[in-house]
């Protein structure tokens, strides 16, 4: 049950009790239908006992027929509106007619007293907070306790023995009106807190869902510049060897570059359609991660010239090609590593060989993987600082559980060294 400082009417209120207030208006303005009803049916069910019970005059009959004829007219302009929009000014207005037309027909005869039970009712209905109620209810009393002994002469012998009576309504009235109160704050304030709810879930789902999208573009990205964006590096820096070849009328150097940046193209054509299918990355499609990092190492040194020294001894285990998806994930994260370190040694290095070393530690499902990537090369310049490929590359390893270490190599030049632990803890 709102209060008399939240109600429309009073021109208060927040966007959220707005929120709650149409959340919990359908059903209450079903129910308020059936107040309607029950009012009117009131109303002419007294009128009727009246005119059939003959102890009112002509004149006093009419005269009860008009106070309950504005009745139903207030409640049609003021009461109906205010049990629907809890406006506490149309209530008031509603209830001071509601009195005094309720007062003015039991003088005119017993049977109007009838009228009492929807009067009771209709202002613990429409006044808020109760304590209004209350008073209204004990205006309603003594105003038609007066109106009884107003039907005898308005003798106080009367009037005592009227008193006793209407005061035993009123206690009821308002203990019933008190406990009615009760029941509708505690359905409100349920309607209240599911509300929130229903608007916590939806902002919670809102929240997860942009950090999913913002989660899967980062990872779309790091997939793109680890392979679609070195592939065409790669196409770029061959298709312009065979055009210097061409210029020097070397057609055999030529044909070999163009054959490698066709091989290039279909590698790339086929990451990008792995990409959209969300695939596992191609080259550990239906192969174990020693078997790809050969293939990668073979690409290497057909595009760049650079020879790359393979040792996976001990390492390869073709169980881990359709393994675990733990499994599956750091080989994915190695595969991933290797791609960016030799990127860096085409882009930055200057290094005459490349060393990529795949070891693994331990039995079974347990065992942590090391790749190391060295390169003879200029090594790392003074306050190095990572760039995106590196920092990317941090992530995925991060995101298994593993470390990443970048550091010059012993004999110069750069290692880059990938630790992963066993699968238990890359799932």
């Amino acid at each position: 049950m709102t209060t008399a400082d939240d109600a429309p009417g009073t021109g208060a209120g927040t966007e959220a009790d707005d929120d709650v207030a149409r959340a919990t208006s359908d059903p209450w303005d079903r129910q308020v239908v059936w107040w309607d009803v029950g009012f009117v049916l009131i109303v002419l069910l007294t009128a009727a006992a009246m005119a059939l019970g003959g102890d009112t005059d002509a004149r006093g009959l009419w005269t009860a027929y008009t106070a309950m004829a504005v009745m139903l007219a207030a409640y049609a302009v003021w009461g109906a509106p205010a049990a629907r929009t809890r406006d506490q000014r149309r209530a008031l207005a509603y209830t001071v007619v509601l009195i005094a037309g309720t007062a003015v027909a039991v003088a005119q005869g017993g049977l109007a007293t009838f009228l009492l039970f929807a009067s009771f009712t209709q202002l613990w209905m429409l006044l808020e907070p109760p304590r209004r109620a209350v008073v209204a209810s004990v205006a309603l009393g003594v105003a038609t306790t007066f109106a009884i002994a107003a039907q005898q002469g308005f003798d106080v012998p009367t009037l005592l023995e009227a008193a006793p009576q209407m005061a035993i309504a009123i206690a009821f009235s308002v203990l019933l009106g008190l406990w009615f109160a009760t029941t509708m704050r505690r359905s409100e304030e349920r309607a209240r807190l599911l509300h929130e709810l229903r608007q916590a879930q939806a902002a919670l789902a809102e929240s997860h869902h942009a950090a999913g999208v913002a989660a899967e573009r980062e990872r779309i990205a790091r997939e793109i510049h680890d392979t679609l964006a070195q592939g065409f590096t790669s196409v770029v820096t061959q298709a312009q060897a065979a055009t210097a070849a061409l210029d020097r009328g070397e057609q055999d150097h030529a044909r070999e570059r163009l054959l490698v940046v066709e091989q290039t193209a279909r590698d790339n054509l086929a990451e990008a359609r792995a990409l959209v299918a969300a695939f596992a990355p191609v080259p550990l499609q239906g192969s174990t991660l020693a078997e790809a990092l050969r293939r990668l190492a073979e690409r290497f040194t057909a595009e760049t010239g650079t020879p790359v020294m393979l040792d996976v001894a001990g390492a390869t285990d073709p169980a881990r090609a359709g393994g675990a998806t733990g499994q599956a994930a750091a080989d994915v994260v190695l595969l991933r590593a290797a791609q960016e370190a030799l990127a860096n040694v085409r882009r930055h290095a200057g290094a005459r060989t490349v060393t990529i070393r795949l070891t693994r530690d331990g039995d079974g499902d347990a065992t942590d993987v090391r790749l190391d990537v060295t390169d003879d090369g200029r090594g790392l310049p003074p306050g190095h600082v990572d760039g995106l490929g590196l920092a990317g590359m941090r992530e995925r390893v991060s995101a298994v559980g593993g470390t990443l270490a970048v550091e010059p190599g012993e004999g110069g030049g750069t290692r880059v060294e990938v630790h992963v632990p066993a699968a238990g803890g890359a799932a």
